[in-house]
């Protein structure tokens, strides 16, 4: 074990680095930056940023940022991490998702059971035998055929800075998922990922603009998303 606080200040020192200097660096606040070195995590926003914001800031000083994290994990996040709030979202997505697709397969076999009764009829009562009735079939057959809405689409994210800088950090699926990035976007810099579902997090989100599979997208309040397909929404502590 070590103090995470002092370990920070006595490096900052020792390079003879103001808070002004490694904000630049950093793209994290300065207030965020002293609350680092005072151990103050009480006033910095989500775990997930407090990771981020001690790897960035330890990189900066030129130390390993990951003993930091694991300092951080061990001795301030016990009981902090969000799996309660995914083990809440999780069932409701999965059962609404199969209703979804119980509702489109009740549809699909009653347009199938039509389309039978017609062809069915159409032989019985309508022109000589061996005569087709053009569009039935096909109809039925074609509507076994259509998935769920948004079935198998990926999202695709883009994010460039634009105003100014900002610390970022991408995961795939949820916020313990593998990590896609972690670091500063600097003006003019663009990160793009892919995943069917992403988790962001922005330290200063209105310095950025983003685009969803090529449409561009105004961010809701916030600092922290979850991405989809179809929207990108803030996550809710």
């Amino acid at each position: 074990m070590f103090d995470i606080g002092s370990t920070l200040r006595e490096a900052r020192l020792r390079l003879d680095l103001d808070f002004p200097e490694l904000e630049e660096r950093t793209k994290i606040r300065p207030k965020y930056l002293r609350a680092l070195e005072d151990e103050r995590f009480e006033i910095l926003p989500a775990p997930t940023y407090i990771r981020g914001f001690l790897r960035t800031y330890a990189d900066a000083l030129g130390l390993d940022g990951q003993p930091f994290v694991d300092e951080y994990n061990t001795r301030f996040a016990v009981g902090e991490e969000d799996a309660p709030v995914r083990s809440r979202r999780v069932p409701v997505q999965r059962r609404d998702r199969g209703v979804r697709e119980s509702r489109i397969a009740v549809l699909a076999l009653f347009a199938i059971a039509v389309a039978t009764a017609l062809v069915i009829a159409a032989w019985r009562f309508g022109g000589p035998e061996g005569e087709t009735v053009p569009g039935l079939v096909s109809q039925g057959v074609n509507q076994v055929k259509p998935k769920p809405a948004g079935a198998g689409q990926k999202t695709r994210l883009a994010v460039r800075a634009v105003t100014g800088g900002s610390w970022m950090e991408v995961r795939a699926g949820s916020t313990a998922g593998a990590l896609l990035y972690s670091g500063t976007l600097e003006r003019g810099q663009r990160k793009t990922f892919e995943g069917a579902r992403l988790q962001l997090a922005l330290a200063e989100p209105q310095n950025v603009s983003v685009r969803l599979n090529g449409n561009r997208v105004d961010l809701p309040v916030g600092t922290t998303f979850v991405v989809t397909p179809r929207r990108i929404a803030r996550t809710t502590s």
